[in-house]
Parts: C-alpha cells; sequence; structure tokens
C-alpha cells in the first residue's frame, strides 16, 4: 500500500513519541491491489510548495524527498499550457475545498534506467536546497522525463496552527488501465475455457467454477462456492484427491494427467476425467490457491477396450498388404483382393472396374451418376456354387454391366462412400456392403463384400475395414493411370523451377533464354536439369550462375531446383564464389547420400568430406549420386571486375567492343558432387559495352555437332555485341543447331553497364571521434549534390550509426562509400574481423539500438567479409518509389 508521510497531523503523542501499538505502518497482506497499482502521496502547505514527500512518490515520480520539498507541484509536474488551470485549482484546494482528476505530468524514465545528472553549471552541493537547486533539478528533469497520466486526489488539511493545507494521493491510471486488461483476460480465459477449470483455496473449499464446470454438475457457478472435494467424489476417490490437492499446495509441483473416476449428479454412470493441478500466487508470490483443469476422457477409455477388436482387423490389413499388389496386371490385383477376405472377413465378394480403365481410356474412369460401364473381373465364394444375389441381379465373371441409378451400387459410386445392400427375401445373403475403390480421389471400381445368414452382420467397424481394404488394392490398380499422367506433371515442374520474369540487375543489360529438351521430339516427360539465375548482392554488386545437373527425369530436375535454392541462399550469404562452389559440392554429394542430410554451411571442409565418406554406405547405388556442372560470377558494378569460379562447366564467353569473342581461361575444376578438390577464382575487369554469355552444353553440343565444333559456332555468333540483348540471344539460337531436342538450352547473357564515377562517393576516414562529424557532413554534401535532400536526415542518422560502431569495434581506418543507382547503398568499411550483431535493447540498457535503428529506417542492411576486414551496409529507397520513407522519429519512439 502506499506509504503516510512521515509527519502526518495528529500522528505524535505530546512527546512526539509513536502512538501506542505498531510503532510502523504495515504494507498490505499479499494478494492486495496495492501488489499490482502505484499509488503515491504527498502533502502540501499552506504556501502551495510540497512540505512532505513519501518513498512511493519518489519512485513513481522520480525525485527524492530532499530535492522534493519545497518544490512547486504545478511547477514541475505540469505542462506550461495547463499551469494557469492548475494554479487556480490549487487555489480553490487551498481555501478548503476537495478536487479529483485526471493530470497528465511528467514521468521518469522506465524503471531502472539511470537518471542523467543536473548540469554541474546547474547544480548545487548536495543538501542545499535554495530555489537555485530545486530549479536546476526542474530543468533537469524536464530534460529526460516522459509523460504519463495519474489519477490524483487532494483533501484539503488543517495544520497545527490552523493554516489550510492539502493532502494528495496520487494513482498511476497506466496501472490501473493494465489491471482492466488483465481481469478481462483472466475472466475471458476462465469463463470461455472448455474444459472443467476450478480455483481451490487453502481450506481445499471452491473458491470459484467456470460455466463448463457447473453444466456438468448442476446449478450456477455460485452454487458451487465453499464445497469440498467429498462432495463430487466417492470417499476413497477423494482422500487420494485431497492428499494430492494438499501436497501440490505445499511443495508447488505441478500434477498432470492425473485420472479421477466418479459419478455425475443422479446417475449411476460412471465417468472418467483427466485432472492438471497447479499452485496459484498472488502477485507478491504468495499461494492464494490451486488451480484445476479437468478433461473428460470416458470416451478415451471406451477407444481403449475397442482397441482389443481393432487388432484383429489389423492382422487381417497386415495380410493385405503382404498380398495385394504383387503384381501391375488388373486383374490379378482384384483376385488377390478377394482371396483375402474370403473367408476371413466375408463369405461372398465381387470385383467391378470401370470399362474405360480398363481398356485405356485418359479420361476419370466413370460418369457423376454412376452409371458408367463396369466389367466383373473377380468372383469368389466361399460357400460351394452359390451366386452372388445381394443386388437382386446376376452378373457373370467377365459381363460388362451397370447398376441401376437408384441402386445403392450406383450411389456409392456417385458418392465414393460405402452403402449397405438390403437382402432379398429367401436368399441365403444377409448382409452385405458395397464399397467403391477409391484411389488419389479417383473412383476406379466397386467392390462387394456379403455375409450368409448364421453370419454376424456387418457393423461400423467391419464398414471401416472393407474401405480400408478396397483402397488399398484401388492404389494399385490406379497406378497404371498414373504412370500416364507423369509427363503432365513432369512439364509443370519444369517450368516453376524457372527464374520468373525478367531478371534485373544494377551495372547489367540482362537477356536470357531457355528451352526444355525433347521440345521437338514429343517426350515431354524426360525433364532436364539445367538452370540459370541472376541474384542481386549489396553495393550493387550481382551474381549470374548457370548449372547443369547431369541425367535427366524427374530426379534430375528435383536436384536442379535443391541446387538453385542452395545457390540463392549461400550468394546471400555473401561468399566468394570458390566458397560457393564448395558448399554446393557438399550438398550435391549430400543429395546421392541415403538419408545423409547436407552438412552445415559453416563446417569445416575436411571434417564434411571425413563424416560424409564415413556415412556412404561401400556398395552405393552409382544411380543415386548427383553430379552437376555450375559457373558462378560476382560483378561488381563500380569496380566493373567480376570474380568467376567453376565446376566442371564450360567457360564464360567475352566479347569486348571492337574485339573478337573470345572463351575466358577458367580453371574448369571438378563437377559438384565428387568432391575432393578446391576450387580456384579468376577475376577479370570488363571494359564498358562488352558482352558476357554463360550458357549449358545443349547449346553447343548434339550427336550431329560436336563441342568442339559448336563452341566455334557459337564464338563465331558473337560478332556484334552493340545490338540489342534480345536480338543477339535470337541470332545465337538461330545460327546454332538448337532444335535437336536432346538436352535443355539455358543462355544467360549480360552487357556491362558500370556504375559512372558520379554516382559514386568515396572517403576515407581517420580513425577518431571526429570523423563521426565528417562522416555526417560528407554524406549530406552528396545526397544533396545528387538531388537526394529526402533522405538526408535518415542517412546522416544511419551514417553516424554506423561509423560510431566501426569506431567503437573495429579497427583501422574507416572508410566510408555512397553508391546511387535504383536505390542508394551506404557502405561503412574497416579492418575488424568481427561481424555486427543486432540484438533486443533491454529497457533499462543506455545502448544497444545503433543497429535497430538501422533496421528500422531502411530498406536492408547487412554486412559481409572483405579481404582486409568487413563492410557494413544499408540501402534506401529513391523519393517518388513504391516504397515510403520511414519516419525517424517514429523509429526512435519505437525503440522504448
Amino acid at each position: 500500500m502506499s506509504e503516510i508521510p512521515a509527519r502526518a497531523t495528529g500522528s505524535e503523542g505530546p512527546s512526539g513519541a509513536a502512538p501506542p501499538g505498531d510503532a510502523v505502518w504495515r504494507s498490505s497482506p499479499p494478494g492486495s491491489i496495492y501488489d499490482y497499482v502505484k499509488v503515491a502521496s504527498f502533502s502540501i502547505g499552506p504556501d502551495g510548495l510540497v512540505d512532505q514527500w513519501s518513498l512511493r512518490a519518489e519512485q513513481l515520480l522520480g525525485i527524492p524527498a530532499e530535492h522534493a520539498i519545497g518544490l512547486d507541484p504545478i511547477e514541475t509536474f505540469i505542462d506550461p499550457d495547463l499551469r494557469g488551470r492548475g494554479r487556480r485549482k490549487m487555489a480553490e484546494i487551498l481555501d478548503g475545498r476537495e478536487w479529483t482528476g485526471v493530470v497528465p505530468f511528467r514521468a521518469p524514465p522506465a524503471d531502472g534506467e539511470p537518471a542523467r545528472p543536473v548540469p554541474r553549471d546547474r547544480r548545487e552541493p548536495v543538501g542545499a536546497r535554495g530555489p537555485r537547486d530545486r530549479r536546476a533539478f526542474r530543468e533537469g528533469r524536464a530534460e529526460r522525463g516522459q509523460r504519463g497520466l495519474a489519477e490524483v486526489y487532494v483533501m484539503p488539511t488543517l495544520t497545527e496552527s490552523g493554516e489550510r493545507a492539502a493532502v494528495c494521493i496520487v494513482v498511476d491510471v497506466r496501472g490501473l488501465r493494465s489491471i482492466e486488461t488483465d481481469l478481462a483476460a483472466s475472466q475471458a480465459v476462465f469463463g470461455q475455457s472448455p474444459f472443467g477449470f476450478l480455483l481451490i483455496d487453502p481450506d481445499l473449499r471452491v473458491r470459484q467454477v467456470n460455466q463448463q464446470f457447473a453444466s456438468v454438475f448442476g446449478g450456477t457457478p455460485d452454487d458451487h462456492r465453499g464445497r469440498g472435494v467429498y462432495d463430487y467424489l466417492p470417499r476413497t476417490e477423494a482422500d487420494r484427491v485431497c492428499a494430492t490437492l494438499r501436497r501440490v499446495l505445499e511443495s508447488g509441483e505441478s500434477v498432470t494427467d492425473m485420472h479421477v473416476t466418479g459419478h455425475l449428479p443422479g446417475t449411476d454412470e460412471r465417468r472418467h476425467w483427466s485432472v492438471n493441478l497447479y499452485r496459484v500466487h498472488s502477485g507478491s508470490g504468495r499461494p492464494i490457491g490451486i488451480a484445476w483443469l479437468a478433461t473428460d476422457i470416458t470416451a478415451r477409455r471406451a477407444a481403449a477396450r475397442e482397441a482389443a477388436a481393432a487388432r484383429r482387423n489389423l492382422a487381417l490389413l497386415n495380410e493385405a498388404g503382404a498380398r495385394i499388389g504383387n503384381s501391375l496386371d488388373l486383374e490379378t490385383t482384384a483376385r488377390e483382393l478377394l482371396d483375402v477376405v474370403v473367408p476371413g472377413f466375408c463369405d461372398l465378394a465381387t470385383v467391378d472396374l470401370y470399362q474405360g480403365l480398363l481398356v485405356g481410356d485418359e479420361t476419370p474412369p466413370g460418369l457423376a451418376d454412376g452409371s458408367a460401364e463396369l466389367r466383373r473381373v473377380a468372383f469368389s465364394s466361399a460357400v460351394s456354387d452359390v451366386p452372388f444375389l445381394g443386388t437382386g441381379q446376376r452378373v457373370k465373371l467377365g459381363a460388362v454391366h451397370h447398376y441401376p441409378f437408384n441402386s445403392p451400387c450406383a450411389d456409392a459410386l456417385r458418392t465414393a462412400r460405402p452403402r449397405s445392400v438390403p437382402a432379398e427375401d429367401g436368399g441365403l445373403v444377409q448382409s452385405s456392403l458395397a464399397v467403391p475403390m477409391v484411389a488419389h480421389d479417383t473412383v476406379v471400381g466397386l467392390a462387394q463384400f456379403a455375409r450368409t445368414k448364421g453370419s454376424e452382420p456387418f457393423g461400423d467397424r467391419d464398414r471401416d475395414l472393407a474401405v480400408e481394404l478396397a483402397a488399398r488394392a484401388a492404389v494399385c490398380i490406379d497406378n497404371a493411370r498414373l504412370y500416364r499422367r507423369e509427363h503432365e506433371r513432369a512439364l509443370i515442374l519444369q517450368r516453376s523451377l524457372l527464374p520468373p520474369g525478367d531478371p534485373e540487375a544494377s551495372g547489367l543489360d540482362i537477356a536470357c533464354r531457355y528451352l526444355p529438351g525433347n521440345a521437338a521430339t514429343g517426350r515431354p516427360s524426360e525433364v532436364g536439369g539445367d538452370w540459370f539465375d541472376v541474384i542481386e548482392l549489396p553495393g550493387h554488386r550481382t551474381a549470374l550462375v548457370v548449372g547443369d545437373v547431369m541425367g535427366r527425369g524427374l530426379r534430375a530436375a528435383v536436384a536442379m531446383g535443391e541446387l538453385r535454392t542452395a545457390v540463392r541462399t549461400l550468394a546471400q550469404l555473401d561468399l566468394e564464389p570458390a566458397e560457393v562452389l564448395s558448399h554446393l559440392d557438399e550438398i550435391a554429394r549430400g543429395l546421392g547420400a541415403p538419408g545423409g542430410p547436407a552438412p552445415a554451411f559453416g563446417s569445416a571442409p575436411g571434417v564434411r568430406q571425413a563424416t560424409r565418406s564415413a556415412r556412404r554406405p561401400r556398395e552405393a547405388d552409382l544411380a543415386e549420386v548427383y553430379l552437376a556442372t555450375c559457373v558462378y560470377a560476382v560483378y561488381d558494378s563500380v569496380t566493373r571486375r567480376c570474380t568467376f569460379a567453376n565446376a566442371g562447366h564450360l567457360p564464360p564467353v567475352l566479347v569486348e567492343p571492337g574485339e573478337p569473342a573470345l572463351m575466358l581461361d577458367v580453371p574448369p575444376g571438378m563437377p559438384l558432387g565428387v568432391g575432393g578438390e578446391p576450387f580456384e577464382e579468376v577475376e577479370v575487369e570488363l571494359p564498358e559495352g562488352s558482352l558476357l554469355a554463360l550458357y549449358t552444353d545443349g547449346l553447343v553440343e548434339s550427336r550431329d555437332h560436336p563441342l568442339d565444333e559448336g563452341l566455334q559456332a557459337f564464338v563465331g555468333a558473337l560478332t556484334d555485341p552493340s545490338r540489342p540483348l534480345e536480338d543477339v540471344c535470337d541470332h545465337v539460337l538461330d545460327t546454332l543447331n538448337t532444335h535437336h531436342g536432346e538436352d535443355d538450352i539455358a543462355l544467360l547473357m549480360a552487357r556491362v553497364q558500370g556504375l559512372p564515377s558520379e554516382s559514386v562517393g568515396d572517403r576515407t576516414l581517420p580513425r577518431e571521434p571526429r570523423s563521426v562529424g565528417r562522416a555526417r557532413e560528407y554524406a549530406r554534401e552528396k545526397l544533396l549534390a545528387w538531388g537526394l535532400e529526402p533522405l538526408v536526415d535518415t542517412t546522416e542518422l544511419l551514417v553516424s550509426e554506423l561509423v560510431t560502431n566501426a569506431l567503437r569495434y573495429g579497427e583501422g581506418e574507416i572508410r566510408l562509400r555512397l553508391l546511387l543507382d535504383r536505390t542508394l547503398v551506404c557502405e561503412v568499411w574497416d579492418a575488424g574481423l568481427v561481424q555486427p550483431r543486432r540484438r533486443r535493447a533491454r529497457d533499462t540498457d543506455e545502448g544497444g539500438r545503433g543497429l535497430q535503428l538501422v533496421g528500422l529506417l531502411s530498406a536492408a542492411w547487412g554486412s559481409r567479409r572483405t579481404p582486409r576486414g568487413k563492410t557494413v551496409w544499408f540501402e534506401l529507397p529513391l523519393p517518388g518509389g513504391d516504397t515510403r520513407l520511414a519516419d525517424p522519429a517514429e523509429a526512435l519512439m519505437s525503440l522504448f
């Protein structure tokens, strides 16, 4: 509870001694409302200034008593535009009027955050309480204060001399609002729970129950208040539960899934509940009772009893799994089904399949009304020479027929659900089931099972078993139809693995072509593994990738998709090209290892190779080995330099302005998936306007044209790099033999358009504190020169954060680089190797929010390694685009 000021009127005896009884006011008992609400008190003297100040007031308002005594509360806490009204209210209060209201005030910083000291030139020695000291303290609080809202109750009082004064009670409204929200949430959780929910007090009496509990045991929730465990459970069971409740109350250990058995009021029905118990505490930590959460598990117990019957059916299913599907012949599979069910499950059975499925029709079997033609392909009977009479018609084995529209069999075919077939009067059959044979949501036929008189009729469990047996046979029958659809799915997969849209890159003009293999041979089911990709990297750099998975078919296409995804992931880590290929090599080897996942990217190469070799069996199936070739290039639009790494792929082709095309000498390395050899890098400076071509072997090699001839023809076709890139691609495809259809063809062409020098700002800064201001000034100058005035404030703020981090945690000289293209990129370089790591600062931390601010204000940010340290960068969208710039003020406020 809130503390009483130290000098309350009339609280002392004649000699100043403490009054009889307790010498100190005691705190409220645990569980009081004052454990949650911040309440403070202080008193105001006849002069309108604070003359008493409680410890709670010091905690709530952040002002120690030695500074608070003598302060003007209106001047200290109220905003300037409300002070006039506040002084009028103060005058009314000192005239003897009470007042209650909600007042905005300047609150201290968040709990635990140290306050800034008052500037030395505005501070007096400790203990001084003159006007200058109080004014300096108020000014210091105004600099660091935040706003709050309080409900104030002011009561007039009289001093010993009879002068008018006042006592103020202050309640933090934010705490009250929090309690209201928590209370509403607690009531919603308690009242809306679908389970029986009780609160039991330390005396093991019911304090509160929810509506669900009351609906089961009768009455209203209030009717159960004060009852004990013995009012609900038999004595033996209640003794056990009470002992458990006492143990939970004493030890605080929760109890989970305690089974309790009892009866509902007024019935002899035996019910079972699963009960969870845990101790509940007040806001001060004092145990105030036990929470009881109960779930009815009577149905679960009944299900356990049915498990024995299910095990018998499971044995039949195991037999079906071993005997059905040993042949791809449709009629043989149907007979295998009947061999399993007769006589173990039924006495008579038949199988009818759609005629269209048997003759190889690719259209969906059957009609919507279930009246399509069927052929009886199998019949079995445990009773010698007894025909199947369950449907009222006799159908010979091998005959083509159809069921009447209103018959149960036609209804089963229409709805894909089993139906009971009524028995004929005087017949041998007493119970029949018509079960549709469904595979992959497609009805392929109908199975009928019958039991003769003297056998147990079919029940619900038998119906489910019949559906499962028919489904297993239907899957085997449907395999042939699924094989015919494979080529259509292969085409869909092939298209989905291509990059969407036209790639764009900074400093490059891109054009690409992809021709799937066998497009001219009419065999679309043979999918290849060629792919290409264009990946934007930080710093207006671009990764160009072309690869080819060896082999054909769905496996090659799937491997290609996994490698392409891995390349994009590794590219975002900003690794060197040789490192990217090394990781891809391990991933490709992981694809070929049965059950062996690819290793983590951070593992050492030697450890990865040894682990992979140890996991592979000695007699590995060579068909499971995935090999791929790939060339990976990273182009920097600022320096126009491109770094290549090659894994067994064909060399890139470069065409410089006015020069003939040439193949770059990039060491090919081993294909991906072989392992054991490192990859080399080659860096090439690309002249402005030059043309770079990456491709796969399908473009330059076929049965009729050897590889050497194809390479020469390709180089000869690149004669005029100044033409539009789309025209160059079309000219290459028209000139070369690209219609053989033997392999996929991927062609990626890029024209170099380096970033202009006037779009680059570069400044080296010494390692000193003044470099932060110089960096801001340089960023402002460059942005104003580029006409990017709306980005100046945000850029200055973020540049200041990155340069400050480089000074505090980096090493060596600092380099600031600004790049203007489709976006604005700012880079801060230093020689330190430690990468920055963003963390979420706590409310009490003074720092740690710099990178959070960078993430909030920028479109993207990150860091990458360089040969001489690291680079931290951020990117901002240009004004006038679709992306709206973040407000720095809003971003700063969101951090607190």
